[in-house]
């Protein structure tokens, strides 16, 4: 076994032994900057794979830990909707309409990781649709500053079908009794770098458990759909480059379908995580060439370790790339603030890092894209690959993009938007 396998097996057992441990060694108080010189400091307080990136230069800044309240629509489906929601004994959900399925956890209720996991699945952040607009995925080398390739798209964002609570028609979409089809989504079109100008991403993600997320990407080369098989919504975007290390399955720190993974509580615990970011467009990190974000605000948050790994019906027709992820969800805004990622021989190989916001616009000079109540919504998230340091970096918005780039719950996409044929037109 090399060096970096046994350090990083070491490390990983340290940290799982901390879930229980909690915070009697924590170190670190609000107006501390944490470099790669104390970087020890929070060793217990971030996870494995983040531990990594503040080793090699991501900066940290403590801040008091804040409070963040839900949009009042949501606390009133919340109220309304969830004595009725119900989970069946393989971890499937029923009756449920809007705003938090579960919002009383108890950890030693067996099913608890998968009402943790609906709750993330359902979480406050963007219940309805949501377009987020020229957004700006970068990618890095550890021997180089510059960029390997920028790539710039025009939409990001989804339509769901159930859950809704603020644009109508709520709270279901009749699409979903019709196509059986739980949200639309997609990533297009591609307008840098030229030589991909008009590629995109759809996905259709179902409400049967029984039936695969269907997902297909379009070449303005061949001018072709190709559709994706599932195992393949794990694996880095397919581009000419291969200059990146972002799935599909990893957006927002966890997009898969939520019936194809078996889920394990291994505890709760007060962690740092970036929740209120104090710049908006994020910056990139100069200590670590360009690899992460920093210096940025962190804040102790109570969150939920979860574990979950992939169901072995995945596997049929292909080997899945991740099979098993450590996710790291909040406990008050349900949004995952880290992820590490484990390669099927059980190694850990990349790592998840969220930065967000929580305000009631998504940069200080948006003029339409104004809410009327504080969101969460995020301003960068950093996929690294630890075995390797090559990183990609998801930039909403980027530096010189729209300052009104968070369409959240607005109404200006629909179902419609989110089709293989409007990604076609798009692109062309």
């Amino acid at each position: 076994m090399s060096y970096y396998r046994i350090a990083m097996a070491l490390l990983l057992a340290f940290a799982l032994c901390s879930v229980e441990a909690g915070v009697a060694n924590a170190v670190v108080k609000p107006g501390d900057i944490i470099t790669a010189r104390d970087a020890w400091k929070v060793a217990d307080l971030v996870s494995p794979g983040n531990w990594y990136l503040v080793q090699q230069g991501m900066v940290m800044k403590i801040v008091p830990t804040g409070n963040l309240e839900w949009p009042s629509p949501y606390t009133a489906a919340t109220e309304k909707y969830s004595p009725q929601v119900s989970l069946s004994p393989t971890g499937e959900i029923g009756n449920y309409r809007a705003g938090l399925p579960f919002p009383l956890i108890d950890p030693n209720d067996p099913q608890a990781a998968n009402k943790i996991i609906w709750d993330f699945e359902f979480r406050p952040l963007y219940t309805d649709d949501l377009d987020v607009r020229n957004v700006e995925i970068s990618s890095h080398r550890p021997d180089s500053a510059d960029a390997i390739e920028d790539f710039v798209v025009g939409h990001l964002g989804f339509y769901k079908n159930v859950g809704r609570i603020e644009v109508a028609p709520v709270p279901r979409d009749n699409d979903l009794y019709e196509t059986g089809i739980a949200y639309r989504a997609g990533v297009f079109p591609i307008l840098d770098p030229p030589e991909l100008r008009g590629a995109g991403l759809i996905r259709q993600g179902s409400v049967l458990p029984s039936v695969e997320d269907a997902a297909w990407v379009y070449s303005p080369t061949t001018r072709r759909l190709r559709r994706l098989p599932a195992t393949e919504l794990a694996d880095s975007l397919a581009v000419p480059t291969d200059a990146s290390t972002l799935d599909p399955d990893s957006m927002f720190g966890f997009a898969a379908k939520p019936d194809d993974y078996n889920y394990r509580l291994l505890g709760e615990k007060n962690m740092l995580a970036s929740v209120e970011a104090q710049n908006i467009p994020a910056v990139p990190c100069a200590n670590d060439g360009g690899r992460s974000i920093c210096p940025e605000n962190w804040e102790m948050r109570h969150l939920y370790v979860i574990e979950a790994t992939v169901k072995s019906r995945r596997s049929l027709g292909g080997q899945v790339e991740i099979p098993k992820r450590i996710l790291y969800i909040d406990s008050e805004g349900w949004f995952i603030t880290a992820a590490d990622l484990f390669n099927p021989n059980g190694e850990l190989w990349k790592t998840i890092a969220t930065f967000n916001a929580y305000r009631d616009r998504s940069s200080p000079g948006a003029r339409v894209a104004i809410w009327p109540f504080k969101r969460m919504f995020q301003t960068a998230m950093v996929d690294e690959d630890l075995t390797s340091g090559f990183s990609t970096t998801v930039f909403s918005p980027r530096s010189d993009g729209d300052s009104e780039c968070w369409y959240i719950n607005s109404g200006v996409v629909d179902e419609a938007f989110f089709t293989m044929g409007n990604m076609v037109q798009m692109g062309r």
